[in-house]
């Protein structure tokens, strides 16, 4: 990683498909500003397509929820060890742990306690669960950049310096989707209802959800026989999301995509989705959806226990009043998280509520009610705007002024 000293040395880490997506990004702006900037780490496609050394792929760390976690905890603590040593010996001259908190956190204790700096890209979602991350996030981090508006006023409260840099998505996506154009790309009617579900990015949320959301289609589809569905499947799980879409029975009505999941989000009427950042790009396609979660009985448990918040989908979170945001000292958390009146703009289905009927009848209530789709689409348009800025300047300015210090 030897690089003259105007060129940047990164260690970094993302740990999913959507980290991958986000470092991708941020390094299009490293590299506008600092051409000969090297970058090594944990990463996946997004990041190599941009000449990123990866000494491990990004699926080693794509893991959630605690009983799922655990045949695999040596070997991840084997990886972060190794990696710690070897940022240690050639010594970069940042190191930006992009999410992945429960993987990097502890790495950039180690190496921010060694005298590396450390930056971490996206906020832990402290204001939705598990609020006890602010406490590792100081230790770990120099500097955090922030995905959403509401976040370094936030961190602030607690002594942790932030700056807010937009969504980059926000920048990626158009803020008017080109329907036709993309159904077009994808070989489909331009005419006709379209559904896109998508299971999720991780083995463990289509084994829980992709069996229910074929379920759901094949009931769409006997209520609404025209009606096509798409499933963009990341490499890795196509074979398992193809096998289930056989078995729905719902033949030729069934589209399975090798990823593609904006073109698929484009093109839908409708989409049936599992909670995570992909919730937030269906919303800046401006598309109406159906948020479902599930994971086994033991994890949701402890994860229910530390919600901090009514709503789990970032559509639903970001489009609430900010006093929600804000829970007075007085309020517990399981208080607040019952409390009457939340807003949901969309509707969430999780865990025993994510049943193949009750998620059939949430689309079908989407296509009968043209008047609501037009009302969310206006909402998340606003929601666009909010989120768009020039991140990838905003962030390098960044990362800049921390390399400076």
């Amino acid at each position: 990683m030897n690089a003259h000293p105007a060129s940047p040395r990164l260690g970094l880490v993302a740990g999913e498909a959507s980290g991958d997506l986000l470092a991708g990004l941020l390094l299009d702006g490293l590299r506008a500003r600092w051409p000969g900037l090297q970058a090594a780490g944990i990463g996946g496609a997004q990041m190599a397509a941009r000449g990123f050394e990866a000494w491990w792929p990004v699926e080693k760390l794509s893991v959630r929820g605690y009983l799922e976690v655990l045949p695999r905890l040596p070997e991840l603590l084997r990886i972060r060890k190794q990696l710690g040593d070897r940022l240690l010996a050639e010594r970069p001259d940042l190191f930006i742990g992009v999410d992945a908190p429960d993987f990097n956190f502890d790495l950039e204790a180690r190496l921010k306690g060694a005298g590396l700096k450390t930056l971490h890209f996206v906020s832990p979602s402290f204001w939705a669960w598990r609020p006890e991350k602010l406490a590792k996030l100081k230790a770990a981090a120099d500097h955090v950049l922030c995905l959403f508006p509401f976040e370094p006023e936030l961190l602030a409260e607690h002594g942790i310096g932030a700056t807010y840099v937009g969504h980059p998505l926000a920048s990626v996506i158009p803020l008017k989707p080109d329907r036709a154009a993309a159904r077009r790309a994808l070989g489909l009617a331009e005419q006709g209802t379209v559904v896109a579900l998508l299971p999720g990015s991780r083995a463990a949320e289509v084994m829980h959800l992709g069996a229910r959301f074929f379920q759901a289609a094949a009931l769409i589809q006997k209520a609404q026989p025209a009606t096509q569905f798409i499933v963009p499947a990341v490499p890795h799980l196509q074979p398992q999301i193809e096998a289930a879409a056989r078995a729905s029975g719902l033949g030729d009505a069934v589209k399975v995509l090798r990823g593609q999941s904006h073109a698929a989000l484009a093109a839908c009427d409708v989409t049936l989705i599992a909670s995570g950042t992909a919730t937030l790009e269906a919303a800046l396609f401006k598309r109406p959806m159906v948020i479902a979660y599930a994971m086994p009985g033991f994890s949701y448990r402890l994860m229910a226990a530390k919600r901090q918040l009514p709503w789990i989908g970032l559509p639903n979170v970001l489009c609430a009043p900010r006093g929600w945001l804000h829970r007075p000292a007085s309020v517990a958390p399981h208080d607040w998280a019952d409390r009457p009146g939340a807003p949901f703009v969309v509707p969430e289905l999780i865990q025993h509520a994510a049943t193949p009927d009750a998620l059939a009848r949430a689309v079908l209530d989407w296509l009968a009610a043209p008047e609501k789709i037009a009302a969310v689409q206006q909402r998340f348009t606003a929601l666009h705007h909010e989120l768009q800025r020039d991140t990838a300047q905003l962030a390098t300015d960044a990362i800049e002024t921390l390399l400076a210090r």
